[in-house]
Order: structure tokens, then sequence, then C-alpha cells
């Protein structure tokens, strides 16, 4: 079984369009950056739904060892060190998934 991670962030008040898309660039470059990710999807909220969260972030890994190396990873630190002054809130969950492919 593989592991999931989904990271759900909401902004602060005072988060500008610049912001998020420096956010984007940095995940962005992660799945060259970390070969442990097995599939890796990022966004913004569609807007569909009240309540929401504003941005997530999916991460798929083979098991416990590659999201630990993910997690840690330089890359991954260094996007964190940007997004963490931008939340207002932060939700996470990593469960097991057989992964595909």
């Amino acid at each position: 079984m593989g592991i999931r991670h989904i990271a759900l962030f909401r902004w602060r008040d005072d988060v500008t369009p610049a912001g998020v898309a420096r956010v984007e660039e940095l995940l962005g470059g992660l799945p060259d950056a970390i070969p442990e990710l097995r599939a890796y999807a990022f966004g913004p909220d569609a807007g569909i739904s009240e309540g929401t969260y504003d941005f997530a972030v999916v991460a798929d890994v083979d098991d416990e060892a590659s999201f630990v190396t993910y997690r840690d990873h330089p890359a991954h630190q260094a996007a964190l060190d940007v997004i963490r002054p931008m939340l207002a809130d932060r939700a996470a969950i990593q469960y097991p998934v057989e992964i595909t492919g």
C-alpha cells in the first residue's frame, strides 16, 4: 500500500495572487526534485461550495519512508518556508492507498 498525503491551506486575508503564484511555482518543481513522488497535484479551490479551504496539495508515494523523504526534502522545506507565513489555517492527512502504474 502507498501513502496519500493531502494538505489543505486557508490563506491569510493579506495573501496576494502573486504570493499564490509563487507557491504554485515552488510546488510545480517538486516532482522533478523528489523522485519519490509517484503522483502530485495542487491547485486553488474551484469556488463551487462555501466553507472550503483555499488551496490543496495531494501527493502519492510508495510508503512511509518515501513520505518522510518528501516531507523533509530541502525543496519541499523551501516551499513550506514561503507557505507558512501565508497560512491562516492548515489541515493535513496521510492515509493508505493502492498505487497503480
